[in-house]
């Protein structure tokens, strides 16, 4: 025991010490605090080492760890008591040996808390028992999968409690139901109160750089590697992590569904974009959908609407990287941070620490930068809501900016809302603010269609500015930061149409055609609509919509004539939007009033 008293009085006066070892059945109990080890750690047989109290364990190995021995390190965490509930996850340990680095993890290396030290196994419930429960805890196999550059959501890779998983990869795995009692901590918060269930994960600390591959336009599961937070605008943002698109995204779960149906599940994924090293980041929460047996998107529901801190990933956090790119992504120490969960940029899920936290500043930060932007609500047929962030960055681009803008993960809906960045759509979008600028969105309709547009939430920008939806298709403006503006819209994809801006041309007495000069006349006597095209200007097509949006004539490749001739006998009368759009893609709508009154 000397050699364990030794260098614990040593992390009390300095909190870091060059390396560890650990003879046989020595111990070091670390609460509330950061242990830092600049080399490695060798844990001998039957030794061990507790983190409790949010405590964490950081190194500063560069390159390959050289982590070994038997002995175990034990860190705590908290996942959803729901058995109904996903939570995703990747292990801060891998198996312990004498062997060195990082080794696979298994999920029977998960443990129940019975005191400050001590631990009993769990219960691996074979796949035909598909609750877990809390006292004793047992989790069942049934939903424990991995997911691996793969590119699309039926690829997931079942694991169950008999497979391994490399250091890196993460999983997915239910919660348990029922309640423990047992406070081993002695800090008021059991092991499973009904809101969250306490998980002893023991092993060898992982350390090091830690690698996955990626494949462009592919998803893989991963999450923070380390047995302390994991800072993720670093790791995200770190040039040589490029392939990660510099997002993630987190599974969030309807927690009043409770069934194991695949089709009566509601979830989606949140999306967070770090933006840049110094920032809290912006995060849009996902979009609850239920699901056909095959994966697909059955039906939608409404906006989480969890507004969750996601800059400090906390031990055990599992995420998704949609890859842009075909490469690699490799975790670092340096990426890693003592940062306490539940102090407000750290949260594994809705669960917020109930344990200390420290005065002495470890988890606070200087040179905070509080993004400027702000969420756009799109409520759909009253059922739904799409929830988007307009973010302001100086360095932005119109086009997709690396750590900036955020894929729709959930592109399967039948109707829905995004930004449109070159050909795409996006979730978050960054851009250099200008009052003149419009950004447009994209609107998925398969069947008619009522949105309603609202701006809820407004971060570090300017309280003064008007931002508007401008629609397209009758040059008309709507006021939606202190309004709300509803547009029924038919069956389409309209790329174009809807735009968010800054100012209402209209008001200003601006017209917006005036480089595209053209005379349209609805000629009621005859029933038709002549087109007058004195510019001689090459036309890519006429549309001429009703009230409702629906095209109701439509003619393309109309070439460079002078004059234009449509029928309209056919249509009933009433207020109708024609729109010409020239071969430069220049636009040019007016409303005309059709009466037939010669018929």
């Amino acid at each position: 025991m000397k050699k364990t008293i030794l260098i614990f009085s040593l992390l009390i006066t300095n909190k870091s010490i060059s390396q560890i070892y650990f003879s046989s059945n020595d111990y070091m109990y670390v609460k509330n605090e950061v242990l830092y080890v600049k080399q490695d750690i060798n844990l001998a047989s039957n030794s061990n080492l507790y983190l409790r109290n949010n405590a964490q364990l950081v190194q500063g190995t560069i390159g390959t760890s050289n982590n070994t021995g038997a002995g175990l390190l034990s860190v705590y965490q908290q996942g959803t008591s729901d058995n109904f509930e996903y939570n995703y996850w990747c292990s801060p340990v891998g198996n312990a040996s004498a062997s060195l680095g990082n080794e696979n993890f298994g999920i029977t290396m998960l443990n129940r808390p019975t005191t400050s030290i001590a631990s009993t196994p769990i219960t691996v419930l074979p796949a035909s028992n598909y609750n877990g429960t809390a006292s004793p805890l047992s989790i069942s196999s049934t939903w424990i999968y991995k997911l691996i550059n793969a590119n699309n959501y039926s690829q997931w890779i079942y694991v169950g409690g008999t497979k391994t998983l490399v250091p890196g990869e993460g999983f997915s795995m239910k919660g348990t139901s029922g309640t423990d009692a047992i406070d081993p901590e002695g800090t008021g918060t059991t092991n499973n109160p009904g809101a969250a269930q306490r998980y002893d994960f023991r092993g060898k600390p992982n350390d090091g750089d830690i690698t996955i591959s990626l494949g462009i336009n592919n998803a893989t599961l991963t999450g923070n590697p380390y047995p302390s937070a994991l800072h993720l605008n670093a790791f995200l943002l770190d040039p040589s992590n490029a392939a990660t698109g510099g997002v993630a995204y987190f599974w969030e779960q309807d927690k009043t569904v409770n069934s194991h149906y695949l089709t009566d599940y509601k979830g989606g994924y949140g999306s967070y974009s770090p933006v840049s090293l110094v920032s809290n980041g912006v995060y849009v929460p996902a979009t609850f959908n239920s699901y056909n047996p095959d994966g697909s998107v059955n039906t939608t529901g409404a906006s989480s609407g969890l507004v969750i801190e996601r800059k400090y990933s906390p031990v055990g956090q599992g995420f998704v990287i949609s890859a842009t790119a075909t490469g690699t992504a490799t975790f670092k120490n340096i990426h890693r941070a003592f940062y306490k969960e539940g102090t407000g940029l750290s949260k594994f899920y809705k669960h917020t620490s109930k344990e200390s936290v420290s005065k002495k500043g470890d988890s606070k930060e200087s040179n905070v930068e509080q993004v400027s932007h702000f969420k756009l609500n799109a409520i759909i047929n009253n059922q739904f809501t799409r929830q988007l962030a307009l973010a302001f960055v100086p360095e932005a681009t119109d086009g997709v900016d690396f750590g900036i803008d955020a894929l729709n993960m959930d592109q399967a809906l039948p109707n829905d809302v995004g930004f449109w960045i070159e050909n795409d759509n996006y979730v978050i979008e960054g851009i250099n603010f200008d009052e003149t600028k419009k950004v447009p969105l994209s609107v998925k309709v398969t069947t008619s269609t009522t949105f309603k547009f609202s701006v809820p939430e407004v971060i570090n920008f300017n309280v003064a500015q008007p931002i508007y939806i401008y629609d397209r298709l009758d040059q008309s403006y709507h006021e939606i930061k202190n309004g709300q503006y509803e547009v029924t819209v038919p069956p389409g994809v309209y790329s174009d149409r809807f735009m968010i801006t800054f100012k209402n041309q209209n008001s200003l007495g601006i017209d917006q055609n005036i480089t595209t000069q053209f005379f349209i006349y609805q000629d009621n006597t005859n029933s038709k609509l002549e087109v007058a095209n004195p510019n001689i200007l090459v036309l890519k097509s006429f549309k001429l919509y009703d009230m409702l949006g629906k095209v109701v004539l439509y003619e393309k490749d109309m070439g460079a004539e002078q004059n234009y001739i449509f029928s309209t006998s056919s249509l009933s009368a009433g207020v109708y939007i024609s729109e010409l759009l020239t071969i430069d893609n220049e636009r040019w709508t007016e409303k005309i009033v059709i009466l037939n009154s010669g018929k």
